[in-house]
């Protein structure tokens, strides 16, 4: 008996491809381990479709993780991100129903950030970008990203956001894998950041995609938003801007982080998310099941989070 896939044609917005030219540069800049991690994992479009195929995943977008394509040289970022990018583009060619690409950017070099925006839209046709929560120790937010938050919000760009090791790991992680605690506190720390300077109401049109049902911003928007009373300045509705972002689902959403996110915002605004290869694809495969026979969604809310709300923001997918 052939079982049926636990998804019925998601639009998966956080799932990664490693190239061997980037996996190679990886390796020489000593990351093969990246943020902790045992290794880096096997990548292959034939291995990634075959994912999909058994999870039910009609399309993934995928992007560069952690820690990303700039090893200390911006001549050699601005190269390895062009490259990388090509071969994104050239996988969405050769797969237009299947794969999409949110292109890997040289920061901090704005500079090259700026030209490689251009170009990955412009010619290679880029479904959107993906971003870092910091560079250099300046988490998104910083008055330094201005000039890309500009670009960005007038090509009403879609925007994925994802964790990297934070500038203090050493003295923080404990000695464990970064994504396991400080990849939650990165990404909360980078959106706190972004709401609190006033980023997200500057920049309306740039759509913000949060990984990890939100980290651990559900548990901490009520106290964000009262601290931000007492910071001086002009008042932010942090509520309001944290409920306009998106969410995806990669990581571990239920049993609690799923309820929890949906205080601070709407089935219209969460997606679908593997976070494979880093999530094995049996691990994929198991919490896609957990998520389809939860009681959590309506029937309605979960078309809404597979498929309905990511085909607003890539609507070729639709």
């Amino acid at each position: 008996m052939t079982l049926e896939p636990p998804l019925n044609g998601a639009i998966d917005v956080h799932a990664h491809f490693i190239t061997p030219r980037l996996r190679a540069e990886m390796e020489k800049a000593g990351h093969k381990g990246p943020d902790g991690m045992a290794d880096i994992p096997a990548w292959s479009p034939e291995d990634a479709l075959s994912m999909m195929d058994g999870t039910g995943i009609a399309a993934a977008l995928l992007s560069v993780t952690s820690p990303g394509v700039h090893f200390g040289d911006d001549r050699a970022a601005r190269t390895l991100a062009r490259v990388v990018n090509e071969e994104g583009a050239a996988l969405v060619h050769d797969h237009p129903h299947r794969f999409g690409l949110l292109a890997a950017l040289p920061l901090p070099d704005l500079q090259g950030a700026l030209a490689e925006t251009r170009r990955a839209f412009d010619e290679l046709g880029a479904d959107g970008i993906a971003l870092h929560t910091h560079y250099d120790g300046r988490h998104l937010g910083d008055p330094f990203y201005e000039p890309l938050m500009t670009e960005l919000d007038r090509r009403s760009a879609v925007v994925l956001l994802h964790p990297t090791s934070p500038p203090c790991w050493e003295a923080t992680s404990m000695g464990r894998p970064r994504p396991m605690l400080e990849f939650p506190f990165e990404t909360t720390r980078a959106v706190t950041n972004l709401v609190l300077n006033g980023v997200l109401d500057r920049y309306p049109r740039i759509r913000f995609i949060v990984p990890h049902a939100g980290a651990a911003l559900p548990a901490v928007a009520d106290r964000v938003a009262a601290f931000s009373l007492t910071a001086g300045g002009p008042p932010v509705d942090v509520l309001g801007a944290l409920r306009r972002l998106y969410y995806d689902l990669a990581g571990f959403p239920l049993p609690r982080l799923l309820p929890t996110l949906l205080t601070l915002t709407d089935t219209d605004h969460i997606l679908y998310g593997s976070d494979y290869p880093f999530t094995p694809d049996w691990v994929v495969h198991g919490l896609a099941e957990t998520l389809a026979s939860s009681a959590v969604l309506t029937v309605e809310q979960w078309q809404s989070v597979l498929h309905d709300t990511a085909t607003t923001l890539f609507p070729r997918f639709a």
